[in-house]
This record gives structure tokens, sequence and C-alpha cells, in this order.
């Protein structure tokens, strides 16, 4: 097992991931650049990142799949590159794409699993995980058969049928039914509480408010982590949430005003956010002004803390149009916040002369 060490005030009695400084490239392309990771026994670490963050490459370094350019650490005590072969049969490692043989039955392919694992008893370790993962129905169901949110379930039993004490899951649910998400997430859980410690990487925000902690990579690099609640709080988003009428059509403009960094509709409500505070008032005002933007001319809208005739209680503005508050951030918000300084930074980049610093 990996040793005790200091995270941040807290020691972790035992850190299952342990990885300082972990560097790959793709030709001149950076895809995980000085990534520390420190994931201790039992926790749901939640992976957050666009598209092309580096998340899936980290997990394959993490499971001994692919080899580091640089910097290294120990996956359940044992080296990534140097015990890479003995690391990839106690690591449990769930892709993207459903990757079992479609043309064999569940039984079958959790079958094969236990002999891939030279199991010592194949048949009783199948039908237990099937048993614990709903599947005993199913064992004679081609695996090609199932709905999405039973390959799935699946591939979780063939993941954690050889009873490993890491799981890496890239992405599980992607495209699964919210039903299905929740049960393969309570499943989770439940292997969590028994000492199982799991890193998944996600685009769903319910998922990330369900983990212990996020990570959030850009570029191949970590730029915030804490637990979601952690994270929203301290991201310094200000955000500001409207009810009445005509929702859309004052999110349209407010889109194209400067300092609003997203507004869109939830319900019955409107949301704003950005990081400053006064930007948002004024775009609020100008909305109330029936000011035009994009072609488009505001209408039945009042402004936050500029309302003429209008009412203030309890940090809630009121007018014969909307009615704005100020409301703390989500986890939704943070993510949005991020994914567009990302691209900021890479349009900066990709316009810097070559050779600046």
């Amino acid at each position: 097992m990996a040793g005790d060490r200091v995270i941040g005030d807290r020691v972790s009695a035992t850190l299952v991931i342990d990885v300082h400084d972990l560097r790959k490239s793709y030709g001149a392309r950076k895809v995980v650049d000085g990534l520390t990771l420190a994931v201790k026994q039992g926790e749901i670490c939640g992976f957050l990142g666009a598209n092309g963050s580096g998340k899936t490459t980290t997990i394959r370094m993490l499971c001994g799949l692919v080899r580091p350019d640089g910097g290294g650490g120990t996956c359940l005590g044992l080296d990534i590159i140097r015990d890479a072969p003995k690391l990839r049969l106690q690591v449990g490692y769930m892709t993207q794409r459903f990757s079992f043989y479609e043309d064999l039955t569940v039984a079958e392919n959790l079958d094969f699993v236990a002999a891939v694992y030279q199991l010592p008893d194949r048949h009783a370790a199948a039908q237990a995980i099937m048993a614990r993962m709903g599947l005993a129905d199913r064992a004679d169901q081609l695996a090609g058969q199932l709905s999405g949110g039973w390959k799935q379930r699946l591939a979780l039993a063939a993941c954690v049928l050889h009873r490993p004490k890491l799981l890496l899951l890239d992405e599980p649910t992607a495209g699964v039914d919210a039903k299905a998400r929740r049960e393969f997430w309570d499943l989770i859980h439940d292997m969590a509480a028994e000492g199982l410690t799991v890193l998944v990487s996600t685009h769903y925000m319910d998922e990330a408010e369900r983990c212990g902690r996020i990570v959030y990579l850009s570029e191949g690099r970590l730029v915030v982590q804490g637990t979601p609640d952690e994270v929203a709080k301290g991201s310094g988003l200000v955000t500001f949430e409207a009810t009445g009428p005509n929702l859309n059509h004052a999110a349209q403009i407010l889109r194209t005003m400067p300092g609003v960094e997203s507004a869109a509709v939830f319900g019955t409500a409107l949301h704003i956010a950005g990081m400053d505070r006064a930007a948002l008032q004024r775009a609020t005002a100008a909305l109330a002004n029936g000011v035009q933007a994009g072609g488009l001319q505001a209408r039945g809208v009042q402004a936050v803390g500029t309302l003429a005739g209008g009412t203030q209680a309890g940090g809630t503005q009121a007018g014969g149009g909307l009615v704005w508050q100020e409301v703390p951030p989500q986890l939704e918000d943070v993510f949005i916040h991020l994914l567009g300084t990302s691209e900021q930074d890479r349009a900066a980049a990709h316009a810097r002369p070559e050779g600046a610093a």
C-alpha cells in the first residue's frame, strides 16, 4: 500500500494514488503537463475538464497502459512505470466505449474476464458479481442486446470482478438515461463505503456533485480541486437569478453584454454569471433601460440594484418586469466559467508570436 502523506493541512492514512509532475506529449502537443495528484483510500474523486484536457491520458498512465514522458509516482503502492504489469492486474479500468464481446452472453463475458485474471473459481465469481450488479436475470442475454445502462453495469461488473482496490472510470455513464446513471452511482458509493477508491471522469454536474472531491484539468494542467462546495464558493463567480416574463428574450440580450459570461434559462428562472458584479449590474440596468443589442430590443425587464419604483427586500430587487436576486454559484456555473477561461487561454497562446514568452 502507499505510504502516509500530508495533503494540505490533513494527513491521509493511505494514498492510493500519489503521482507527481506527470507529463505526456504526442508530437508537439502537450496532453498532460506537470500533473500532481493524490487520492486517498475510499475516496470518490471526480475528474472534470473539457474534451482533450488530458483526463483519459492521465487515467491510462495511472493504470500502467501509457508510459509518461516525465514525472512518476505510485498507484496502490506500485510504481506506475516500473511496476506497470503488476498494476494492470490490480486496478479496474472502465473505458469510454463498451469494450466487451457483444456476441457473448453476460455470463460468458464475465467468465472470460475471470479467466484473464486467473480467478480460482470463475463460475462462482461471475455468479456473485452478477447478483450484486443486478445482472443475474440477464445472465443468458447477449451483451449486444443490452441497453446502454445494462451494458455499463456489465462493464462495471467486469471491472470489479477481480476485487481491485482502485477503480478508474472514464466517462462511464455517457449516453445513459438518468435512472440508470443514478443506479450506477449508487453502486459506486456502495463499493466506496467498503474501501474501494474511485477516480471517475464525467461531464455531468450532478455526478460531479456526488464526488467527495473534484479535480478540474485544462490543457493537461490541474486548475482547481476541492469538494464541490469548496470549488463553487472559491470560484469568485457572481451569479444573479431572475424570474418574470420574457426570460428567453432577456437571456439572448444579456449574452451579448460585457461581463456576462453566461446567461441561461432554467425552467422559470434566468441565471446569469460573471466575475465582475458591477458589470452584471450594468448589464441588467442596460436591459431595463431598453438597450438594443445584437438586433434585439429589451422589453419588460428591471435591473439589479437600479429599479426605479421597485422594492428591495433581502437582496431581492423587484419591479414591473423581472425580479432579480443574487444566488450562490452552482458547480455548472464554475464549469462553464473554467471552460471559457480555457478557450481564452488557448486563443491567446495561438495568437502569441512564436518564441514569445
